[in-house]
């Protein structure tokens, strides 16, 4: 997995994530919709840890 593909993971982790807030605009989610945003969420900061980690190590001499 290279950064681009770590990027398009995240973007489309993003995505869903507004999908399912636009859908319930005004409304509460459900207890399961709630469950899947905070999964959403989770796999966002994996993704964007994973991305600084990489570039950090890149930027330093060593293998992402």
């Amino acid at each position: 997995m290279d950064d681009a593909d770590i990027v398009q993971r995240i973007n489309e982790l993003a995505a869903e994530e507004h999908r399912l807030e636009r859908a319930h605009a005004g409304q509460r989610p459900s207890a399961e919709e709630r469950a899947h945003l905070e999964q959403l969420g989770v796999a966002l900061d994996q993704c964007w840890d994973l991305l600084r980690q990489r570039r950090a190590r890149r930027e330093t001499g060593g293998n992402p």
